[in-house]
């Protein structure tokens, strides 16, 4: 795949779960608002909405996240392994 090294696979995972979360997230808190009074109830619902919505789908998806992440990293070599003394 992109050939990452493997110790940067949290990153990607990282990256992965949180661009997942933030696409639900914003779809739910972006329903429109009028005053400020309103945008900062609609946003306190809107937060708990999503955070109630994304708890089940992160804990689902996290396994699937991170094997592509790790498909998408490599294993790094040792350079002291690939020397022969």
């Amino acid at each position: 795949m992109l050939g990452i090294p493997r110790r940067y696979s949290h990153f990607v995972f990282g990256i992965i779960q949180s661009g997942l979360t933030s696409l639900v997230a914003a779809g739910i808190a972006s329903l429109p608002a009028g005053s400020p009074m309103i945008f900062v109830r609609h946003w306190m619902v809107s937060w708990l909405i999503a955070w109630a919505s994304m708890l089940p789908i992160v804990l689902l998806a996290a396994p699937a996240i991170r094997a592509f992440s790790l498909r998408l990293t490599r294993e790094e070599r040792d350079p002291r392994a690939s020397r022969q003394a």
